[in-house]
């Protein structure tokens, strides 16, 4: 297969849906689309792929499955951490930061930063969940090739 489009800035309009949950993801309409270049690895391999031949007009629905996308989830990404790591300069700790569902980025020992959501408030502990959030799930993409340049 050759990549008639790589390196060519194309102009699609698309929903995205987590198939596993139903939830929309997100939304472009063909007045506002999305414009990125094809081939330049910024965008999912396999989402990149999909409309490597595509031509202006033509309409896309597939769904790249969980492992070629942002992954299984990781049970080994998610832990609990000491709640005094949160603790404030005068020993406090902030109510608000500290809730389920909040993501909050933190730094791991190497200076690496991850963003970790709270899904879980134990005693001296949370739990975090330091997954990519759309980790575990189908994506399915449904739209239309715009533009290409």
């Amino acid at each position: 297969m050759t990549n008639t489009n790589a390196h060519k800035k194309i102009s699609v309009s698309y929903t995205l849906t987590a198939v596993q949950k139903g939830t929309i993801l997100e939304s472009y309409s063909e007045e506002k689309p999305i414009q990125f270049f094809l081939g330049d690895n910024q965008l999912l391999p396999d989402f990149e792929q999909q409309l490597m031949e595509l031509q202006p007009g033509d309409s896309f629905d597939f769904v790249i499955a969980a492992e070629k996308a942002y992954g299984p989830v990781d049970p080994y990404a998610v832990f609990d951490i000491p709640l005094d790591t949160f603790e404030l300069e005068d020993g406090s700790i902030d109510e608000q930061m500290i809730k389920i569902g909040n993501v909050i980025p933190m730094t791991d020992p190497d200076g690496n930063k991850h963003d970790g959501e709270i899904i879980e408030l134990l005693e001296d502990s949370v739990t975090m969940d330091f997954n990519h959030p759309l980790a575990g799930q189908d994506l399915h993409f449904k739209g239309k090739v715009i533009s290409i340049n």
